[in-house]
């Protein structure tokens, strides 16, 4: 009888599940049925499910015989993973800094000050960083220039470029990746400060011993849902920002998918390069969320 009233009365949560659920399997999972596309050898003329020819792992032989693919694989887990340790470790130190300040007004400015830039697209930004990094009226070369360095070709040189997307990512993201683990620090039980400050131990101690464990499960958490991200280098970021004279260093996976598909359209070969990848992704985030359970036995559900 319980268990029928629990029911009942969860009920309207549950119906309120239903549009997003909708809205999944609309835009998620329908078109995973383009798949196929990747063992055929695709004619658009004769449609989605017409009698295309079909060459089974001919695609997959033919992305791994291109001669820039691995060039192209290094740039997006380097890219990546830069931005997956600075994008976790700079809003953690962040946030622990931003707890021991005791001005609630200061650090409500600050937080809405780094939480805007989460909110703006990359189409709009992309705009502002190219007029901020131009070699020539950018105002940091500007800056450059007074301590007496040479322009900056931050968008144009294959040296600056990868280092120029995680930084501008990580300056884009950690305003609301803070405030995830200052709220994770709002959860912690006071009382452990306390006996920690009795014990004799300063603020850096009580930050070691207290504040970082208290936050462990949560950065365990976006640690394991961000690796799964390994080859997600930011299309929408780079597509904006790089140029053909940067493809040795910017080139990532996405890109070169848009290029194949869109551009040149060689569609099968572009969706075998996508199911790769997420085949791969879906690999990988098996992998840390089976690490997670082991190593500090966390569970989703």
């Amino acid at each position: 009888m319980f268990k029928r009233y629990g029911a009942r009365r969860e009920l309207p949560l549950h119906l309120m599940l239903v549009p997003g659920l909708v809205l999944l399997l609309i835009f998620a999972y329908v078109p995973m049925t383009g798949v196929i596309i990747a063992f055929q050898q695709f004619n658009p003329v004769k449609g989605l499910f017409g009698d295309q020819r079909w060459v089974g792992l001919d695609n997959c032989r033919t992305i791994f015989a291109m001669p820039n693919i691995w060039r192209v694989i290094g740039n997006t887990v380097f890219i990546a993973l830069m931005k997956i340790v600075l994008g976790m470790l700079v809003p953690i130190v962040f946030a622990l800094l931003l707890n021991e300040v005791k001005r609630a007004l200061f650090k409500r400015i600050t937080q809405t000050i780094i939480y805007f830039p989460y909110f703006l697209s990359w189409i709009i930004l992309s705009g502002i960083m190219i007029d901020v990094l131009s070699p020539s009226t950018g105002l940091a070369n500007a800056a450059l220039s007074w301590f007496g360095l040479g322009p900056v070709y931050f968008l144009g040189e294959n040296g600056w470029f990868p280092y120029t997307m995680v930084v501008s990512d990580v300056w884009k993201n950690f305003g609301f990746n803070s405030v995830i683990y200052l709220a994770a620090i709002t959860s912690i039980d006071l009382t452990l400060y306390e006996a920690a400050a009795v014990d004799g131990a300063g603020r850096w101690r009580q930050t070691w011993h207290v504040t970082l464990p208290g936050m462990r499960m949560i950065i365990v958490l976006l640690m394991v849902l961000s690796l799964g991200g390994i080859f997600d280098a930011g299309f929408d970021q780079i597509f904006n920002l790089y140029s053909p004279q940067v493809y040795e260093s910017g080139d990532i996976i996405d890109t070169m998918i848009y290029r194949l598909g869109l551009l040149q359209s060689q569609y099968s070969i572009s969706a075998g390069v996508g199911l790769l990848k997420s085949g791969v992704s879906f690999v990988l985030i098996t992998v840390s969320y089976y690490l997670a359970y082991k190593l500090f036995k966390y569970r989703f559900f």
